[in-house]
């Protein structure tokens, strides 16, 4: 099974669409291992944006993560970064499809309410930076016979 990191920034925790976000990738048949409510501190920040550091708009990234807590999950499931980031619609709301939640819920670029692992080494990555091994829970699940084929 893949597993996949979600943020959802503060722009979804302040709006209240959590509820909203899980249940769509709940819904989707993915199983949730992992989720805690963080306050990003700067070096957490830097850390998970470090591949747009010199970038114009990198700064007003820091910035923004920090502004109010997120919500940080760990997904699990077959081709899991594929069917979060489908779920989640194009990075800029205006390209998201309808029924993704981009499109759904948003306007700009700068306030596309979540983030996701864009491939397994990065998924791996960005997990072990907000995740400890232990705040993750592998746990069978009773419906997953009626989700999975195998």
């Amino acid at each position: 099974m893949e597993r996949t990191l979600v943020l959802l920034k503060p722009d979804a925790v302040q709006r209240g669409l959590i509820g909203e976000i899980t249940t769509r990738l709940e819904q989707r048949g993915l199983k949730l291992v992992g989720a805690k409510l963080v306050q990003v501190d700067s070096s957490l920040a830097e850390n998970h944006y470090a591949v747009h550091k010199g970038k114009p708009f990198y700064e007003g990234l820091i910035t923004y993560i920090a502004a109010s807590p997120v919500v940080a999950m760990v997904w699990e499931g077959p081709g899991a970064i594929e069917v979060v980031r489908v779920t989640m619609g194009a990075t800029d709301p205006r390209e998201a499809v309808p029924g993704s939640v981009r499109h759904d819920f948003g306007l700009e670029i700068g306030r596309n309410l979540t983030h996701a692992s864009d491939g397994p080494q990065t998924a791996q990555d960005e997990i072990q930076l907000w995740f400890s091994e232990d705040e993750l829970v592998s746990w069978p699940r009773d419906i997953d016979r009626w989700i999975y084929e195998t």
